[in-house]
């Protein structure tokens, strides 16, 4: 047995087309890291950071998923209202 018999390349991720549809659906509750923050229009570092800070991390095995509707109500908990930065908004 050969070396690249025993090392198998994982397996490519395919890319969700029309992420955004299934999410407002609500047919896709759940997206791993990358999808979310394309969705957010957030750098990867950040949407990690809101979702840990959320508690809507979850970790199956060794893939990380983040639920939605948990990301959305924080989002909403946290939101600036008009008047909080001051007079040069």
């Amino acid at each position: 047995m050969g070396m690249w018999e025993v090392c198998k390349m994982p397996k490519m991720r395919t890319e969700v087309k029309d992420l955004e549809a299934q999410v407002q659906n609500g047919t896709k509750r759940f997206v791993r890291y990358a999808e979310g923050a394309a969705l957010y229009s957030l750098g990867l570092h950040t949407f990690q950071e809101i979702a840990k800070e959320a508690n809507a991390v979850y970790k199956v095995k060794r893939c990380v998923i983040v639920n939605l509707d948990i990301v959305n109500e924080y989002l909403e908990k946290h939101r600036v209202k008009k008047g909080e930065f001051g007079a040069n908004e």
